[in-house]
């Protein structure tokens, strides 16, 4: 599966465009610590661990309308009171040559 924020992949020609695809992280939640250093390591960790299921929900979506690509990714990161953590990405499944 190809994963692209561009339009195009440089190679490869585009055969069937198959709809637009998503994928959003379940609400992840964390706490924090009193040390600033502490709370940017768990900040990026949660983002991280967000951001990888959004996209493997992506993939999913786009294996099920039998895409070997995703083009045109863009992708959204939302926070809700600090302490709840989400991350939307969205693209165009694609059949690719």
């Amino acid at each position: 599966m190809i994963l692209t924020t561009t339009n195009s992949i440089e190679g490869h020609k585009i055969q069937d465009y198959l709809g637009i695809v998503a994928g959003v992280s379940s609400n992840i939640k964390t706490s924090f610590s009193f040390k600033t250093e502490k709370n940017m390591n768990i900040i990026e960790d949660i983002m991280n661990k967000a951001k990888e299921e959004a996209f493997q929900k992506l993939k999913t979506n786009a294996i099920k309308l039998n895409a070997n690509a995703v083009v045109g990714i863009s992708l959204d990161l939302e926070t809700d009171a600090g302490s709840y953590f989400f991350v939307s990405v969205t693209g165009t499944a694609v059949k690719v040559v």
